[in-house]
Parts: structure tokens; C-alpha cells; sequence
């Protein structure tokens, strides 16, 4: 069985070299993953089929490894050796209040009337032109910018009404009629 295995794994290996190459650019973190792929391969050596593709086995296991690689180091970022970084690359802003600022706006938003929130998300969060959304909803481009103000009007009126409420702005106090 041990020689089973060396024997079809081994001529595999530059190929599989070549591959995560491609995949990930760098040949340090490529070897690594080829690695760990044959590591993976020779501790699940029983679990593969007989009647299957050695070939086709080792590549889905390099692949599906390269995958987690991503994932992981979208969430935990580059890498950076100790030495090679400054004290202030450690610093960061605070992001409570840009989230707590996204959700009042996202939330005033979602306030608006249908035809307004489409106009507004097609333009500003999209990027397309004025013409580009007459076509997408199929609506003249006079309509699309009257619209688009009537939208940002009432998002910029909705946004100063809660600051308003929340303390942030200093204006004139509400007034309320009293009988």
C-alpha cells in the first residue's frame, strides 16, 4: 500500500508545484500548499477511491486547500514579520461610528418611496449614469433626475431630522402648537 501511494502521488508533485504557483503568485506560500495538500493526501490515503483519479483527487484536495488560504487571509489580513513593522501599524481608528453612521443611513434609506431609493442606490451606490438608470427602469432621464433630487432632498432632510433628535446639530428647537 505504501508503495502504492509513493508511486502514484510522487510524478504528481511538480505538477501540482505548477499549479498552486499559478494559483498563488508566490513559490514560498505555493510549496507550503503543496505541502499541506500531500500531507492531506498521504493522511487520507484510505479514504480515496479505488476506482478513482488519483490525479483529479490531488488537485481538488490543492485546490480546496488554496481556497481556505484565501478565505483565511481575507479575514486575518497580510503578513507582516514583527521587524519589519513601525508602532503606528498597529494603530486603527475606531469604526462604531462610521457603522452607527452607515446604518442611520442606510436605515433613512430605506424610508424612501420605491421609485426615489431605486433612483438613489442606482446612481450613488452603483455608479451608473443618469442614462445608464433611465434604461435600467425603463424611465425617461428628465424623470431620473427629478427623482434623484426629490430623493437626496428627502434622505439629507431625513438624516438632519435624527440629528436633530439625537442632540448632534445645534438648530432652532422644534416648536409645537399648543391650544
Amino acid at each position: 500500500m505504501h508503495d502504492d501511494m509513493i508511486r502514484r502521488i510522487e510524478p504528481l508533485i511538480p505538477a501540482l508545484r505548477r499549479y498552486a504557483r499559478a494559483l498563488c503568485g508566490d513559490r514560498a506560500q505555493a510549496d507550503d500548499l503543496v505541502q499541506d495538500c500531500l500531507e492531506r493526501a498521504i493522511s487520507r490515503w484510505h479514504q480515496r477511491r479505488d476506482d478513482g483519479n488519483t490525479r483529479t483527487w490531488m488537485f481538488t484536495i490543492l485546490h480546496n486547500l488554496a481556497v481556505n488560504y484565501w478565505r483565511q487571509n481575507r479575514y486575518r489580513g497580510p503578513h507582516i514579520a514583527l521587524d519589519d513593522t513601525v508602532e503606528t501599524a498597529f494603530a486603527h481608528d475606531g469604526t462604531q461610528e462610521n457603522s452607527l453612521h452607515y446604518q442611520d443611513v442606510m436605515g433613512a434609506i430605506a424610508t424612501l418611496p420605491d421609485d426615489q431609493r431605486s433612483i438613489l442606490l442606482l446612481v450613488s451606490i452603483e455608479d451608473l449614469s443618469y442614462a445608464e438608470t433611465a434604461k435600467v427602469l425603463d424611465i425617461p432621464l428628465g424623470t431620473v433626475m427629478s427623482r434623484l433630487s426629490r430623493g437626496r432632498e428627502r434622505l439629507r432632510q431625513i438624516l438632519d431630522g435624527d440629528r436633530r433628535n439625537n442632540g448632534d446639530r445645534q438648530s432652532t428647537p422644534n416648536l409645537r402648537r399648543v391650544k
